[in-house]
């Protein structure tokens, strides 16, 4: 009897390892992402930005380099959002990148 009661199960909680993840350092990721419009028209939008960086400055420089248009929405649940017209996703990605505003590793491009 006393082997049973030593091998008694215990409460698993298959979701312990996840909500202990999400309770340390999070990691904050800039989210590239390109909404269709109507026909072959779509946006590319960008948000995640840290609040420290100029959106205005970073927006002339995209739209300077990529020759499209664009604007600084402020969403109520995201903060300031990048829009530019097209699918500039790859093209706004290694911009970030190179102009040293964030790390390849905390990009993630959403779409197709």
């Amino acid at each position: 009897m006393s082997d049973f009661d030593a091998q008694t199960p215990t409460a698993y909680d298959p979701f312990a390892d996840a909500n202990a993840e999400d309770s340390g350092a999070t990691k904050d990721y800039v989210h590239i992402r390109i909404q269709q419009r109507n026909g072959r028209k779509s946006l590319t939008t960008v948000q995640g930005l840290k609040k420290e960086f100029s959106y205005n400055k970073i927006l002339k420089d995209l739209k300077k380099e990529f020759c499209c248009n664009g604007t600084v929405v402020q969403d109520p649940e995201l903060g300031q959002v990048i829009q530019l017209q097209g699918d500039q996703r790859k093209n706004v990605s290694t911009f970030l990148v190179q102009a040293g505003i964030v790390k390849k590793e905390s990009i993630k491009i959403h779409g197709f």
